[in-house]
């Protein structure tokens, strides 16, 4: 897997015969309270000095990503739209600069139904984000929940359920990552030998959660489920040589994961 095009808000690669393109939608500030320590204990100020803060606040990066297999995209997850904070919603912009046209998205895949991964179906004026659209998977666990986002009313009879082990395309195969939600799943995507772990939010924090991956984050739904998916997605990446692609690792969010000093790292490719 290498880099063949990048810019502002997108780097595209090649992974065997796929492209896959990180889209970034934004960004979102949020305060280091959202860090727990085993227990749900938040943090104070001593991490103020190891970890890289905006204006005292982490900094998360919000992607998405694009598999082109020559016919037509499969996007896996969508952005915030307008939904939330106003530092999000550029993943149509993204689209532009890649030269990736919404016409060719016809799968949407989400990796949970947090706001910050679905709402990018409907565009800021209300209009479908991608008009040719004709399969739209959701995690089974959680297709209650995203039925129940009115913004998305639209899309509700649309939705199909899927389940872990599911090979969903011919190069996607869905992987259970339950915790940060319900249902959070992340996908294996193959082609000629090389392999990419899209992970959705199984690390928010990069710059600390690759080398304590013990630490949690306050929305994560069942924490010690989460600590125990990263755990397991970690060692997985890391041991059979997988590349992965993050949902809030730092845009591009693409890289390798190493066992370094009796935990991980963070490689960015």
């Amino acid at each position: 897997m290498h880099r063949i095009a990048s810019g502002g808000l997108h780097s595209t690669y090649s992974l065997g015969d796929l492209r896959i393109t990180s889209l970034r939608d934004g960004y979102v500030d949020m305060p280091l309270r959202r860090l727990r320590q085993p227990g749900n204990k938040p943090f104070g100020d001593e991490l103020k000095d190891q970890i890289p803060l905006f204006d005292g606040q982490l900094r998360l990066s919000v992607n998405a990503f694009a598999i082109d297999d020559g016919s037509a995209i499969t996007l896996i997850d969508t952005g915030a739209s307008n939904a939330w904070h106003p530092t999000m919603g550029r993943l149509p912009e993204a689209l532009v600069e890649a030269g990736i046209e919404a016409e060719r998205v016809r799968t949407v895949m989400f990796t949970h139904t947090h706001l910050d991964h679905i709402h990018g179906l409907v565009l800021a004026d209300g209009r479908e984000a991608f008009p040719r659209m004709t399969r739209l998977l959701v995690p089974e666990q959680e297709l209650d929940l995203f039925r129940a986002v009115a913004r998305l009313e639209r899309f509700h009879g649309k939705a199909e359920s899927f389940e872990a082990g599911e090979r969903l395309e011919t190069h996607v195969e869905a992987i259970g990552a339950h915790g940060h939600e319900v249902g959070h799943s992340c996908f294996r995507v193959s082609s000629s030998g090389e392999r990419l772990l899209v992970w959705g939010d199984t690390v928010h924090v990069p710059s600390l959660q690759f080398y304590r991956p013990e630490l949690t984050w306050e929305f994560d739904e069942d924490q010690d489920q989460a600590r125990e998916s990263r755990l397991r997605l970690l060692a997985l990446a890391s041991d059979d040589d997988y590349f992965i692609a993050g949902a809030h690792l730092d845009s591009p969010g693409v890289g390798r994961v190493a066992r370094s000093n009796g935990s991980f790292r963070f490689e960015p490719l």
